[in-house]
């Protein structure tokens, strides 16, 4: 079997170097005292703000209750995500409205944005997904005319850039993930909260701190939404040879770009300028007899077998739906390929001969 993402063999080539970043957290007098990382990030984005916290569905839904997003308003979300894209928004207590999705490059669609916007309509979240960065000009435009907050879930797009604009810069604010299927993954995931606003970072503290700046003062209804020391040095470390991972991931989806090209098989779009990440390399078959049987002779794994709207959970949570076709229909046709800077020549070359025999 295919090893999913890898990590496993980047410690083994890197194992003593972990070991001293080991040794370095656990010599910290405070576990939780990461500002160094936080200043970090945010150079790397170009945001003013960086502030850390437990996973990207926490910085998502932070994201929403900076700008008092609750019951009564909405959110538009794309159908085709995944899952922390849309539950965000249900437990910020708002209403997620499920927009379509463009087939090309599986981003929310503008014309189904336009389609569901009502007068509850108070955010919209725009998913960077697999890695892929489209053109968000027509989008930012609308959310601006219409008084929408712009909300960038880069969870999957770290290292990605468009035309220069790096992931993560984009919006009223923006979220990473480090979650250990990422291109830069911490040992127990986490994420990041970015933001411009000064107010807003402040309150994103305080929310990840039981409400509680640094006294034992608990302004607001907060949470333990904390990342400790021990997985910011790891991530830290990581995002050193991010741009080194980065090129490997190009390489090899350049690779089943080019073996793949005269094939019945949809390949991810390259926008000119497009710097991606390969978070993931999803490919789309003809029909799902195809996709399914692909799926069994690679061992690969599916991104996503349902659409947001469909999950059980949406039977009993207030929402709203355009119809999703383009959604619906990528959830029936796409698969992952492996992708990861570990992947053994021969697994890859294994890979590419297993799809051109099926063909």
């Amino acid at each position: 079997m295919i090893p999913y993402n890898g990590w496993d063999r980047e410690y083994q080539d890197n194992e003593s170097e972990y070991l001293d970043v080991f040794d370095w957290a656990m010599r910290q007098s405070k576990y939780d005292s990461i500002e160094w990382f936080e200043t970090k990030i945010a150079s790397y984005a170009g945001r003013k703000h960086a502030v850390s916290v437990a996973s990207a569905t926490d910085a998502l839904l932070f994201s929403l209750v900076t700008h008092g997003i609750g019951p009564g308003d909405e959110v538009l979300v794309p159908d085709f995500s995944w899952i922390s894209t849309s539950s965000c928004v249900t437990m910020a207590g708002a209403t997620p409205v499920f927009c379509d999705i463009d087939l090309e490059s599986y981003h929310i669609d503008i014309d189904s944005i336009r389609r569901m916007i009502s007068d509850k309509t108070k955010a919209l979240i725009y998913v960077h997904l697999f890695g892929n960065m489209t053109d968000t000009r027509e989008i930012e435009e609308f959310c601006k005319d219409n008084d929408i907050v712009l909300i960038e879930d880069a969870a999957q797009a770290l290292g990605s850039s468009l035309n220069g604009a790096v992931a993560g810069s984009l919006g009223d604010s923006s979220v990473f993930s480090f979650n250990t299927n990422k291109v830069i993954a911490g040992i127990n995931g986490g994420g990041v909260y970015l933001t411009d606003n000064d107010k807003d970072a402040e309150c994103v503290r305080k929310l990840k701190n039981h409400g509680c700046k640094k006294s034992n003062d608990f302004e607001i209804l907060g949470y333990n939404a904390k990342m400790y020391t021990l997985n910011a040095a790891i991530i830290d470390k990581r995002l050193d040879r991010m741009t080194i991972y980065q090129e490997k991931r190009n390489t090899i989806a350049n690779r089943y770009n080019k073996a793949f090209k005269d094939l019945p098989i949809h390949l991810p779009i390259s926008e000119e300028g497009l710097n991606h990440n390969y978070h993931k390399y999803v490919v789309r078959f003809e029909d799902r007899e195809t996709r399914d049987m692909m799926k069994e002779l690679l061992g690969a794994q599916i991104h996503y077998e349902t659409t947001l709207s469909h999950n059980s959970m949406y039977q009993h949570i207030s929402h709203r739906k355009d119809n999703c076709n383009n959604s619906f229909h990528a959830t029936q046709t796409v698969l992952s390929l492996p992708i990861h800077p570990w992947l053994h020549e021969e697994e890859i070359s294994s890979i590419i001969n297993t799809i051109d025999s099926f063909f």
